[in-house]
């Protein structure tokens, strides 16, 4: 990964190219901005620009032995950390299923990863363990003799006591350690580790950089492109899931039409038998279905408006919303929408998913027949 993978980020990059130029580089750096906006790949982009010995014209060499060992993600002063499947794992325990999702593709999304790691309820995270693990590495001496680097994914996934010996190395980093912690939520890490990071803010993606990316390197025509860029609302993950059409995203959709149909013909038997199969998906595939009809319930209550530009639906979900939307509008439309947000901190509570979701499913037929 090369400063010239990353799609958009123009500024991000002159920054750090100008601030390893002048040798003002920070022991910690705080990458954060949306989700599919490049933040990993700008790390390993970062990582792979410090640890080259031949830098030219902004741009790792790809030539010295320092970039041909990053060719594999296998450089020696390189560390990854990120959420595994419990406290008694580490990082290293995933290494290679790490790095096959990475060289396969360094866009994609936290249940991707789960995926990857055969993960189903359990709530992946950052240990206690990790934090030793992360310290006994950083005592090391550099092999080459330069920066070692320590990119930490998700660090908001870090439970408590690993968050405070983070701190510890945060506050005395060895000498010429960099720490870069890649967050989607770093307003949730500790303040005092906030404290201690220069923050870098990345933008959503502009479409033109998305179509172009979509056209360069997906082969996809001008005009897909930019059907599919305007869908990705700023975000590559987005745009990907687009062209892809990912098994979840189209069941989530068929679960979605069938609780709004069965839900305004208040079909009660078919809807308990819809909540048992929502029930049996593990507690990650449920809150991201409910993420899913957040977004779904928006887009439709914006089609009512007739402002195409504004509409970020498949042409799937437009053919459902031309007789779906006019049954979301400003008298349910945030009575819908608190119900979803409930149903998720249930979820994410542990509450017994056959009950919260046949809940929501009846209190759907009130609210849809409130239009």
């Amino acid at each position: 990964m090369y400063f010239k993978n990353i799609i958009g980020q123009e500024e991000a990059k002159r920054r750090i190219v100008q601030e390893v130029g002048e040798g003002r580089v920070p022991h910690a750096r705080l990458i954060c901005g949306p989700e599919g906006s490049g933040k990993l790949p700008l790390a390993v982009a970062y990582a792979r620009y410090l640890c080259c010995t031949d830098r030219q014209g902004g741009e790792a060499c790809g030539r010295c032995p320092s970039c041909v060992k990053f060719d594999k993600l296998v450089h020696p002063d390189v560390h990854f950390v990120f959420p595994v499947k419990s406290s008694s794992n580490v990082s290293d325990d995933f290494l290679r299923e790490w790095r096959s999702l990475m060289l396969k593709s360094p866009y994609f999304s936290f249940p991707q990863w789960m995926e990857t790691m055969g993960v189903e309820n359990q709530q992946p995270l950052i240990g206690v363990r990790e934090s030793d693990v992360i310290a006994r590495k950083l005592n090391l001496k550099a092999s080459a003799g330069g920066y070692k680097v320590m990119i930490i994914w998700l660090p908001e996934k870090m439970n408590v006591q690993s968050a405070n010996k983070l701190l510890k190395l945060l506050e005395e980093p060895p000498r010429q350690t960099v720490f870069l912690l890649v967050s989607e939520q770093p307003d949730t890490l500790l303040s005092t580790i906030q404290s201690r990071t220069q923050r870098m803010e990345l933008r959503k993606l502009a479409e033109p950089e998305v179509k172009r990316a979509l056209e360069e390197h997906y082969g996809l025509q001008e005009a897909d492109a930019a059907t599919v860029a305007h869908l990705s609302g700023g975000s590559f993950l987005k745009a990907l899931e687009s062209i892809r059409l990912s098994e979840d995203s189209r069941a989530f959709f068929d679960l979605f039409v069938s609780l709004m149909r069965l839900s305004y013909q208040r079909k009660l038997r078919e809807m308990k038998l819809w909540s048992e199969q929502v029930a049996a998906m593990g507690r990650e595939k449920q809150k991201h279905f409910l993420d899913y009809c957040q977004r779904s319930l928006r887009e439709n209550f914006i089609f009512n408006f007739r402002r195409q530009e504004l509409v970020y639906m498949t042409p799937e979900e437009q053919a459902f919303s031309q007789r779906f939307a006019p049954y979301v509008n400003e008298r349910n439309v945030m009575g819908i929408m608190e119900e979803l947000a409930l149903a998720q901190q249930h979820v994410e509570q542990n509450v017994n998913p056959k009950m919260i979701f046949f809940d929501f499913a009846l209190k759907m037929i009130m609210l849809l027949k409130s239009n």
